[in-house]
């Protein structure tokens, strides 16, 4: 088991990759292996994370605001140009292939989906936000992040942790380096890491909404 100061902020995120890779692989139904991701994530950012966690927002109804921004960029190419994501930026040995519209997730019980969108909204904004913006942008500073304020901007770790949460989204790279610029500007602007977790999930509940809603499943 890892240990460290890195550990809260490191150790959701490398579990939550883990989980991803075994998807499919556990020899379990989608309405079993959803609810056992939900509850493995969460014992793991209760047990190793939650002093590190800090929930104050400061600014709600941007935060609101920017986390709706988020989401009209994350589907407004496919949506004006359907046959966007089929060119070979997007689609390559190195990024995969985005999944097609009726595919995936279509076909999961109403559990499976539940437990899909509680993962999506809750547990991935603050796994990511540990990651990402409170722990890689202050250590790419600085080893010693803990002695880097929260929010400090340094060009080199602005863009390398924006292209590396591009990198993290596959095929839809292009609007998740958008999405990494402007969390990350957003945590420079607030400095708050609850401001940029509702921003987060803010997103990703709007757009869990519209997967469900719209059956477009490819942004699952």
């Amino acid at each position: 088991m890892m240990s460290g100061p890195s550990t809260p902020y490191v150790l959701p995120f490398v579990a939550f990759l883990v989980l991803l890779a075994l998807d499919g692989k556990l020899g379990l139904s989608p309405g079993a292996e959803y609810p056992l991701r939900v509850v493995v994530l969460a014992a793991i950012l209760w047990t190793f994370s939650r002093k590190a966690i800090d929930w104050k927002v400061r600014q709600w109804p941007a935060s609101v605001g920017l986390g709706l921004v988020v989401f009209l960029i994350w589907v407004a190419p496919d949506f004006f140009w359907p046959a966007y994501r089929t060119h070979w930026l997007f689609q390559n040995s190195y990024l995969g292939s985005a999944p097609v519209p009726n595919g995936g997730y279509s076909g999961m019980g109403v559990s499976a989906l539940v437990f899909r969108s509680l993962r999506a909204v809750v547990l991935v904004p603050i796994i990511e936000e540990l990651f990402w913006r409170n722990w890689l942008m202050r250590w790419l500073i600085r080893p010693d992040f803990q002695a880097v304020p929260l929010g400090t901007y340094s060009r080199k770790a602005f863009w390398i942790t924006a292209a590396f949460f591009a990198l993290e989204h596959g095929a839809y790279w292009d609007v998740g380096l958008a999405a990494g610029i402007l969390y990350n500007w957003w945590m420079i602007r607030t400095r708050s890491l609850g401001d940029c977790i509702l921003a987060h999930a803010v997103t990703n509940a709007v757009l869990s909404a519209y997967v469900l809603g719209a059956g477009k499943w490819q942004y699952w």
